[in-house]
């Protein structure tokens, strides 16, 4: 593969040629790529469901198709089922709903799913002989076919939720196409770079199935008084000491002025960071740069935290424990630990709250705590090891989550390493928009 330098002619026909940055060295010198619209390399799949017993399926931007009864808690098609669209592997779904990643929809390739039902809202194609589906696929991916649809949508989604876009303007988006082997050469390039990207998730899926396994483990189940499995040391250490959390430690809510969101509240040049549940990260960690950062005037009427305290989420993602690494102020929707009235290794008491949630979530319906006040949370019965037992433990999860923070780490390089080459291998959006 060289670098070629980017050029613009015109094809016999007068219409522009683009070219990429980066081409593999047997098409350096081949001809321009063309803009070939999808209703010139496809055919439209309207084939309905009729009595056929299929999977009913939606599509999610960024994760592509799930089956409605796990998207929706239920299967939605009702009596519209013989109207879906029979969609088969190799097929691909346009869904005109909205989304952050995908504002003028998403397009999927679907694969390993055999055949499945899709709403009749949803554009369904086929791509002809010729054209490569993990191309387009890519190209999709790219949102090459949203930032040309943008100019066609001039009010917001209707009620349903979808954009109105007709298929007649679906269909007239142009992708810029090279020749069929140059296609399937980008294609082969792209999937095995998805491959690495696919297997390096599942080592970190694998570590975090691990960590988990081994949480439960490390801690006493219900109505235990010891955990399955101990460090050597600490095997004939007796049984650990149960207490209500409040008989443990001192904490409250945080707070901040309201009604949320006047400007006098917040101050993002010379503003103290202001901790909001979205702040909350992974790895036991806030975010390195909170959302909003309140002014002083807010700040007389939020609460105060040092660096290195530990903090639990109340609303939204219930459950996600931190311990601060900078001084901040924090929103009522969060609970601080501001003392301790046992001896306690804050890194082990982090884990041993995670763990509580953790639990709480798997009796809850649905496996999602719906809300938790700090009244409830007084109640909870925690067990309590010696202290050294619990640097024990906090050692040995921290080495575990630094594990999982590294293979995270070469997941985010693998990711942007294939947007960089993307961008190489397929002309510039300036010059497919223009």
């Amino acid at each position: 593969m060289g670098n070629k330098t980017k050029t613009t002619t015109l094809n016999p026909v007068g219409n522009p040629a683009l070219t990429p940055k980066l081409r593999f060295p047997e098409f350096r010198d081949a001809e321009g790529w063309k803009p070939i619209t999808l209703q010139e390399a496809s055919v439209p799949v309207t084939e309905r469901v009729g009595q056929r017993k299929l999977t009913p399926v939606s599509i999610s931007a960024g994760i592509g198709f799930v089956p409605q009864a796990e998207k929706f808690g239920r299967d939605i098609s009702g009596n519209q089922y013989q109207l879906y669209t029979l969609v088969r592997d190799g097929d691909f779904v346009f869904n005109k709903g909205n989304s952050l990643k995908f504002p003028q929809g998403c397009v999927y390739l679907l694969q390993g799913w055999g055949q499945v039902a899709a709403p009749n809202v949803f554009i369904c194609f086929r791509l002809k002989d010729g054209y490569s589906n993990g191309f387009f696929q890519n190209c999709f991916e790219q949102n090459q076919h949203g930032k040309q649809l943008r100019k066609h949508i001039t009010s917001g989604a209707r009620s349903n939720g979808l954009l109105n876009i007709s298929k007649e303007t679906f269909f007239g988006v142009e992708i810029p196409t090279p020749s069929p082997s140059e296609q399937q050469k980008i294609a082969e390039c792209l999937n095995s770079v998805d491959e690495l990207i696919a297997a390096q998730a599942r080592k970190q899926d694998a570590l975090k199935t691990h960590k988990k396994g081994l949480m439960q483990q490390l801690f006493p189940r219900e109505g235990e008084t010891q955990p399955r499995l101990r460090f050597p040391e600490f095997r004939d250490a007796g049984e650990w000491v149960e207490d209500k959390l409040i008989d443990i430690a001192a904490f409250r809510r945080g707070s901040f002025p309201q009604p949320y969101g006047l400007p006098e509240w917040y101050d993002e040049d010379g503003g103290m960071p202001f901790i909001q549940v979205f702040d909350v990260g992974e790895n036991f960690r806030l975010k390195d740069k909170t959302k909003s950062k309140i002014s002083k005037l807010g700040a007389k009427k939020s609460v105060f935290i040092p660096k290195g305290t530990l903090i639990v989420t109340l609303q939204g993602s219930i459950g996600r424990v931190a311990i601060t690494h900078y001084d901040a102020y924090i929103d009522r929707t969060l609970l601080i630990f501001e003392s301790f009235r046992k001896p306690i290794r804050v890194c082990f008491f982090a884990r041993l709250i995670q763990n509580l949630f953790d639990v709480e979530k798997e009796i809850a319906p649905g496996g999602i705590i719906k809300t938790i006040t700090k009244e409830a949370l007084s109640d909870f019965k925690v067990k309590l090891p010696s202290i050294d037992e619990q640097q024990r433990i906090a050692d040995c999860l921290t080495s575990l989550d630094d594990l999982i923070a590294a293979q995270t780490q070469k997941l985010e390089a693998l990711k942007t390493h294939k947007k960089g080459l993307m961008q190489q291998l397929f002309p510039s959006p300036e010059e497919v928009e223009a």
